[in-house]
């Protein structure tokens, strides 16, 4: 004697699954018909930037310099500094990947609405360093200093 046991799926579970695939197709389709875009977003204004310059320095220092006036903002000694290093070096990979020289500054700017942003205008990317909490911002922050 054989029993057949069969056991169902959850209702609720395939409803909410269902509902959930349904809601990001819709969502998918309307941003790709209608072209609502994040990118596509006004940039904000900057209440405070300043563009900045990073050399490396035979010691394994990094001598930032206000690109504009020519000034030593600060040098970042060995062993200091990890996420500022590590973003630049970053930024600076994906320029010589893309065939690009050091010359551009890069612009680190602060809007009125509080977001603190750093640009590669060489290559036109941005990034949102709040996103990485206050104190890797804050790293960034204390370059701005007295800029203009």
């Amino acid at each position: 004697m054989s029993h057949v046991h069969t056991e169902t799926f959850p209702r609720a579970a395939l409803v909410g699954a269902g509902l959930l695939l349904g809601t990001t197709l819709f969502v998918a389709t309307l941003v790709r018909l209608t072209g609502i875009d994040i990118r596509s977003m006004p940039a904000p204004a900057a209440s405070v930037s300043r563009e900045l310059r990073f050399t490396d320095q035979l010691d394994g220092s990094v001598l930032v310099t206000d690109a504009t006036r020519g000034t030593t903002v600060t040098t970042l000694l060995p062993g200091t500094n990890g996420f500022l290093r590590a973003t630049m070096r970053n930024l600076a990979h994906e320029r010589r990947r893309e065939g690009l020289g050091p010359q551009a500054p890069f612009r680190l700017f602060a809007s009125a609405e509080g977001r603190l942003i750093l640009e590669d205008p060489a290559t036109g990317r941005q990034i949102e360093l709040e996103a990485f909490g206050p104190t890797n911002a804050g790293a960034f922050a204390r370059l701005l200093g007295d800029s203009p």
